[in-house]
């Protein structure tokens, strides 16, 4: 799949059954049924590795590894979306709970949630579930 600037790509739709073949059990739950993964089991360290942050599902370009920081909530968060258009954001009442959450723009893939909490300038705390997305360094 070539990299392209999200707000260039078209909307990636697949059938179920094509969604469970090209993710693992965990992905699917958690990018197709809107799961979460538990905190702290995935990669949630912050990397001085340049790179950025891609969807799991659709290879979408979503968060650059200069915007990572450690919020100590077990999960990956990023303070903005590479591009505005990277993602889309939905009010979420699930769970007896209010906050907005977090998906790929491009395949409707559920990441996780914002919240109006984070340290950086932009005030915003994007925190992603590790399961569903993919780090590529960029090569010197």
């Amino acid at each position: 799949m070539s990299e392209q600037d999200p707000q260039t790509q078209d909307k990636l739709i697949r059938s179920e059954e094509e969604w469970r073949k090209r993710l693992t059990p965990e992905q699917y739950r958690v990018t197709r049924e809107a799961g979460t993964e538990r905190p702290f089991t995935g990669d949630h360290e912050v990397s001085p590795t340049p790179g950025t942050y891609h969807c799991i599902a659709c290879d979408a370009k979503l968060f650059d590894n200069d915007t990572k920081f450690d919020s100590g909530c077990g999960w990956p968060s990023f303070d903005r979306p590479y591009a505005d258009a990277a993602v889309e954001e939905h009010f979420d009442t699930s769970h007896g709970m209010r906050r907005v959450e977090v998906r790929c723009r491009r395949c409707e893939s559920h990441l996780g949630h914002v919240f109006p909490d984070g340290p950086t300038d932009t005030g915003q705390r994007y925190c992603i579930n590790s399961v569903a997305l993919r780090f590529k360094p960029i090569r010197a």
